[in-house]
């Protein structure tokens, strides 16, 4: 079963210094429809003005990862890290017990990320925070392993939860198949380019919750980049 989230029924805000459109129902008066996925219960979709940002904030028993989509993101925080974390970029932080930190552009250009929220197999650990460049041009076989709580993942920024973060890059005409345990849900956002996921059309910056299946099978109507979290 295919649930398609429409880049157009998302909902969000314009605060200026921040346009966010929100795969999933945060903010009260948003789509029920849009509950969560397994473990994962955040995907928002940040544009961010240069030289502004989120000041320093607290998180707590939840893993955070942040995939920068253009720009480049600076973040600090209560552990001592920083790090400038550019396009092609995963950023994990697993809050743990408590965490602080603030993210902010320090660019001359909007900021596109996505923020996504999983939630953690058990409260509680210590807090820690990591980066790592996945290049684009590595993506273009199968589905890359951008963070993982599940065993075998090798490579991937470790998180706490069950649930993995994969990203892909599709050449138009070319498919690409991922199984998917069928007692399994995750949801999947083509951050560009039109596709076609188990015979559903989705078009750019849509998202799709994928439930009751063995495998996804994506076709590029044109060349795509797919961000996919399974979720558990």
């Amino acid at each position: 079963m295919l649930k398609h989230r429409r880049w157009s029924a998302l909902s969000g805000g314009d605060l200026a210094w921040l346009k966010a459109k929100h795969h999933f129902a945060i903010t009260p008066g948003a789509n029920p429809s849009h509950g969560p996925v397994g473990s994962l219960i955040v995907w928002n979709d940040d544009e961010i003005a240069p030289s502004t940002g989120f000041p320093m904030h607290a998180h707590k028993d939840i893993e955070i990862i942040t995939y920068v989509r253009k720009g480049v993101l600076a973040h600090e925080d209560s552990l001592g890290s920083i790090g400038h974390i550019e396009a092609g970029d995963v950023q994990v932080m697993s809050a743990g017990t408590g965490i602080r930190h603030s993210e902010y552009n320090p660019g001359v250009e909007p900021l596109k990320i996505y923020q996504i929220w999983i939630l953690p197999r058990e409260k509680g650990g210590e807090p820690r925070w990591g980066a790592k460049p996945f290049p684009k041009v590595d993506r273009a076989g199968g589905f890359v392993v951008l963070a993982s709580g599940m065993a075998g993942d090798d490579g991937a920024l470790p998180i706490r939860a069950n649930a993995r973060v994969l990203g892909k890059t599709l050449s138009s005409g070319r498919s690409v198949r991922y199984d998917l345990d069928f007692s399994r849900s995750a949801y999947l956002v083509a951050a560009g380019g039109s596709v076609v996921v188990n015979g559903e059309g989705v078009g750019p910056l849509d998202g799709v919750a994928i439930m009751g299946e063995s495998s996804v099978d994506i076709f590029a109507a044109e060349d795509a980049e797919l961000v996919m979290v399974d979720a558990g």
